[in-house]
């Protein structure tokens, strides 16, 4: 199943992709400014509060007297859809727009090599996987969770698997779009060897230990960073990368 918004022009520049992102993309990130836009510019600040119990991720309302409340808005299925519908909404114009630059880069390479349909629910199962991730490690508490992150690290733990290699979107040297998003991934314990994609690993584990460590919030922020959905997020991502990848796996010959 491919992405209709892949060019089929194989001569073309070697930056045209960054700049023509897939219509996907291009759809889902109106849809978070969107959202934000509304909340910040339309709703009175009762009506977005409402909003947030109804769609933000708490993991308070999983316990036991409090689920068993009928008084909670949205009431019993907004347990279940706030594992997806957090990652709609965001905390602040900064919030959003990292998000969705990183999209722009990870979620663009997932896309045009999943197609629509693989890439929307690699999105909505990583992204429950990071509320999942948050739940555990922060049964009860009173702070709700959002933003897209998680499905976002998500992306990167996919796209690490193809994006440096050799003509890659992202190797030293690029193949044409027909070749570079559709090169075999390589296992990843063969895939760690790319000093590339190692130092990515490293790099994202350490900034989010950082946020880990630095429990305050961030300057110019009004929440701190919910780190242990994005690790969800991430591992989710590797684990379901080759469930979800249309390409025929990379095998190393045997000598």
């Amino acid at each position: 199943m491919e992405d209709p918004d892949v060019s089929q022009n194989e001569t073309a520049a070697p930056s045209e992709p960054v700049f023509n992102l897939p219509g996907l993309i291009v759809g889902l990130a109106a849809l978070l400014i969107g959202i934000h836009a509304l909340r910040i510019w339309v709703l009175d600040p009762q009506t977005d509060l409402l909003g947030l119990f109804m769609f933000a991720f708490w993991p308070v309302r999983y316990l036991p007297e409090v689920a068993s409340s009928a008084q909670w808005p949205g009431g019993f299925f907004s347990g279940i859809y706030s594992f997806v519908t957090y990652a709609f909404l965001h905390g602040s114009w900064t919030h959003v727009i990292f998000n969705v630059l990183w999209m722009a880069i990870f979620g663009t390479a997932l896309a045009r090599r999943f197609g629509t349909g693989r890439f929307l629910l690699f999105s909505v199962l990583t992204a429950i996987a990071g509320a999942g991730a948050h739940l555990i490690t922060h049964w009860g508490d009173q702070v709700p969770v959002i933003g897209a992150s998680a499905a976002i690290s998500a992306y990167m733990a996919g796209a690490i698997r193809f994006v440096f290699d050799f003509g890659g979107p992202l190797g030293v040297v690029r193949a044409p779009d027909s070749i570079a998003y559709r090169l075999p991934a390589r296992p990843l314990a063969e895939a760690l060897r790319n000093p590339q994609v190692l130092g990515f690993t490293i790099a994202w584990f350490g900034i989010n230990l950082l946020f880990g460590l630095w429990s305050t919030p961030l300057a110019g922020e009004g929440s701190s960073i919910a780190w242990e959905a994005h690790v969800g997020g991430f591992v989710a991502g590797l684990l379901l990368f080759p469930v979800f990848d249309p390409v025929p796996r990379h095998f190393t010959p045997s000598t």
